[in-house]
């Protein structure tokens, strides 16, 4: 499934919930968290809002973000796979990038252990590399020095706004909930649906 030449797009891409199925060990770990007996669904429904929404409303202290990152990270190892037909688009595109909370050595972890390294530019981490968390456009723009961005993936509200800021094409995934240019709910749906949209005739 390749694009016929003359199409070329870079990609910037949340991680947890768009590129890889992680939503079961956010939810292991915030259960973990909280040594309550939660409804997986209802915190699952908090989560994809964002984490600090989910604290707040389980009423846990925010101090202890640095713990529930541990457990995410740990539960994600074990628990948390690529989306189907992922490799087809990654691969359609000409550079990919991510630009993610979660830390820089458990992403690579898991890009290495499906073979999807190979894939990607670069890989922000924001919180790791001192830039303020998405919705917050401050790591879009790091990545916008380097590199020419054509559209934003993500599944969450978040990962959308700071590109709107800045005016680039947003796509977003399993989730029509929220604004965007885009809805998929598939990557098998991708190219067909989005990437053709931005067929530019060779010079």
């Amino acid at each position: 499934m390749n694009l016929k030449r003359g199409i070329h797009i870079n990609i910037l891409w949340d991680f947890d919930g768009t590129l890889f199925d992680t939503y079961p060990a956010l939810v292991e770990g915030f259960i973990k968290l909280s040594q309550q007996d939660l409804d997986r669904t209802e915190v699952l429904k908090w989560l994809k809002k964002d984490s600090l929404t989910a604290f707040k409303h389980y009423g846990i202290s925010l101090e202890l973000r640095a713990e529930y990152q541990k457990l995410h990270n740990y539960y994600s190892k074990t628990h948390s796979v690529p989306f189907e037909h992922l490799v087809d688009v990654l691969s359609a595109v000409d550079n990919n990038i991510i630009v993610t909370h979660r830390d820089k050595e458990s992403t690579i972890y898991l890009l290495e252990r499906y073979d999807l390294a190979k894939y990607f530019k670069e890989i922000v981490s924001v919180e790791e590399q001192g830039f303020t968390r998405k919705p917050h456009h401050s790591s879009y723009e790091y990545v916008l020095k380097s590199h020419h961005i054509d559209l934003v993936v993500g599944d969450r509200d978040l990962d959308l706004i700071p590109a709107r800021h800045l005016n680039i094409k947003t796509v977003a995934f399993q989730n029509r909930n929220i604004e965007a240019d885009f809805h998929i709910d598939n990557y098998a749906d991708f190219i067909s649906e989005v990437l053709t949209h931005f067929h530019k005739k060779p010079l």
